[in-house]
């Protein structure tokens, strides 16, 4: 019997900022270059004052969310569980999911009074993103957010790690994984970001808990998680922990275990720009894949080339008829 979602992604509700910046403007800010770092709303307020004269590029984002879109852009269907407040930065990322064609539970509830969550997202030259993020009101996404019957009515669930940063959504990610498997709907979670592997390690495993179908990482996080600098040791300790995994290693490509062989994806070699949305591409083209029949090993060619169109210009997002491009780009290649 088919399911109604090819996806159904749970994640923090995010509008993020974009700014090109310098080196030395991160160390003039006391900002940590190459990661996500947690700020109040003074000190997010404070940043963007120092960045108000560079050029500001503003979309809805947050990792889960961008992989979301990629599937609905690539022809799956998905569905996303996130929280915004009743404002306008609210409004604006709830038209915006809509647009992309996503069905979401902010459609058939009422928002709280609150203040949306924004991502400030420094650029450095040499295509290295550093965010700084403050989760407003997604801060209390909870269990209240999920909708039972359409995770159910769902191929894939897809969990984003940053749900880790606090207990609300990690039980969220903790019940959407049970609801998921008592539904025999598989189950997926992202890394996401160092830092989470480094100083949340044991929240992102309860959230794994006896085991997940698929888990999608970085080698830097993978290594983190494995509390080791060796690559074998990563994919080792990922093995343990998932059925399958995707191990992306930027320009040396991607690692894919399909549950017996490692699969060695070559990299599309391109001049990267702007890592920013790099790894959420690639788990939203992976995942569309094997929902849409293809093999582990052709998912992951579609998931390295879409994810060397995203790093070749800024931005996390790509326009649907460019993703429409590299998708049927593919197939002829496959021909």
């Amino acid at each position: 019997m088919s399911k109604k979602y090819h996806v159904y992604g749970v994640g923090n509700a995010l509008v993020d900022m974009e700014f090109e910046v310098t080196p030395e403007i991160l160390q003039e800010l006391k900002i940590d270059k190459g990661v996500m770092t947690l700020v109040d709303e003074s000190r997010q307020a404070e940043i963007v004052v120092k960045l108000t004269k560079l050029h500001c590029k503003r979309c809805s984002g947050g990792s889960a969310a961008n992989t979301m879109v990629a599937i609905s852009q690539l022809g799956g269907k998905g569905f996303y569980s996130c929280k915004v407040a009743n404002d306008e930065t609210g409004s604006f990322y709830l038209e915006d999911l809509i647009n992309c064609g996503l069905d979401t539970n902010l459609r058939y509830t009422d928002r709280e009074s609150g203040t949306t969550g924004k991502c400030i997202v420094m650029v450095t030259p040499d295509a290295d993103r550093t965010m700084n993020t403050f989760l407003g009101i997604t801060g209390t996404l909870s269990t209240s957010e999920l909708v039972p019957d359409a995770i159910a009515d769902s191929e894939y669930i897809y969990l984003e790690g940053y749900l880790v940063t606090s207990a609300t959504g990690k039980n969220a990610a903790i019940k959407a994984r049970e609801i998921a498997m008592k539904s025999g709907v598989k189950t997926s979670l992202s890394l996401s970001d160092p830092n989470m592997a480094s100083f949340f390690k044991n929240g992102l495993l309860e959230m794994i808990g006896d085991g997940i179908d698929l888990i999608f990482a970085n080698e830097t996080e993978a290594m983190k998680l494995a509390n080791s600098h060796n690559i074998n040791d990563a994919i080792a300790y990922l093995k343990t922990l998932s059925k399958c995994f995707a191990m992306t290693r930027g320009a040396n490509g991607s690692i894919i275990f399909d549950g017996e062989n490692l699969l060695e994806i070559a990299p599309v070699p391109v001049q990267a720009v702007d890592t920013v949305g790099a790894g959420d591409m690639y788990a939203g083209a992976f995942l569309y894949g094997i929902t849409h029949g293809m093999s582990d090993r052709a998912a992951g060619n579609l998931a390295s080339l879409a994810a060397s169109r995203i790093v070749s210009r800024f931005g996390a997002r790509l326009a649907t008829e460019e993703m429409q491009d590299i998708l049927n780009g593919y197939h002829s290649a496959q021909n």
